[in-house]
């Protein structure tokens, strides 16, 4: 018999390569971003303390804050389309999975559903422009060319090639659900439908939660399809400027902007406290009264 102390031995060496790996490349570097924000790397004297100041010059100075609301308010809009559009998709499509009127074919939708998640997002980049290209694809009208439908059509882009992620989620949850209360249903005179949301749906309410906060972490840090589709110029006008461009045009410098690092590393120090504010928010307020049913 394995003795407790060689076993929690055993446990943390096996955690420790996935904890170094973490450490090393999430910790320390946020660690890093959050000081940096608070020095001024350019002075001549060198690595000077500012405290605040380069909060003050982001919230305050006529362009940066500018530039700094919208790509916030961007990002909100990033989100909302991705929670009224993708979440619920999701939730339906593992509710049609887990029903069983697809019979045998379930596989393949399941399969085909999570296909594009699978895509690297220069390929889906590549893909959608040549569809939605005004010259010779299935669109006459310059979608990305427009600030009115530049930034939800790359939403929707967006929605496309990660609505099999919580529709997986959701479907793994649902597979969790037991029979026999859903065989007593059907022998009540309960249809699909009315099983879905009066059965299923209220117990797999903690996870459904756990995918709306994990939306939200995910558009925030939103960068790499606006990236592949724009570069960095931020669309028409900067109406796809979301905050992850806006800081990597901030910190690396780009489409005209003088790189900055202290500036960059504030911008990143903000992005984490908006997230960690609203997650923490949905953890304390919302996702610890969603208490599974015991069964």
């Amino acid at each position: 018999m394995t003795r407790p102390a060689t076993a929690r031995w055993s446990l943390f060496l096996f955690v420790l390569p996935a904890l170094a790996i973490y450490l090393a490349f999430a910790v320390l570097p946020l660690a890093a971003s959050i000081v940096m924000s608070f020095f001024d790397t350019d002075s001549p004297g060198g690595r000077v303390f500012v405290g605040l100041a380069n909060y003050y010059y982001l919230f305050t100075h006529p362009v940066t804050s500018a530039r700094f609301w919208n790509a916030l308010m961007n990002n909100c809009e990033f989100f909302l389309i991705h929670l009224i559009v993708e979440v619920p998709i999701g939730l339906l499509m593992a509710g049609l999975l887990t029903s069983g009127l697809l019979g045998r074919s379930e596989g393949i939708y399941r399969t085909l559903l999570f296909v594009p998640a699978t895509l690297s997002v220069v390929i889906v980049g590549f893909i959608w422009r040549l569809i939605i290209n005004p010259l010779w694809g299935l669109v006459g009208f310059p979608l990305l060319g427009n600030e009115m439908t530049a930034l939800p059509t790359i939403s929707l882009m967006s929605v496309w090639q990660y609505v099999g992620i919580p529709m997986l989620f959701l479907y793994s949850a649902l597979l969790a659900v037991p029979e026999d209360i859903i065989e007593a249903a059907r022998l009540d005179g309960a249809g699909n439908w009315r099983i879905f949301w009066n059965i299923k749906f209220p117990l797999i309410a903690p996870q459904f939660g756990l995918i709306v906060i994990l939306t939200y972490i995910w558009t925030f840090n939103g960068f790499d399809l606006i990236f592949a589709l724009n570069g960095s110029a931020p669309g028409p006008n900067y109406s796809t400027d979301i905050l992850g461009t806006l800081f990597y045009r901030t910190f690396f410098g780009s489409s005209g902007q003088v790189a900055d690092l202290d500036l960059g590393a504030t911008v990143a120090t903000v992005i984490f406290v908006i997230i960690l504010l609203v997650t923490g928010a949905y953890f304390w307020l919302v996702q610890r009264r969603l208490q599974a049913h015991q069964i």
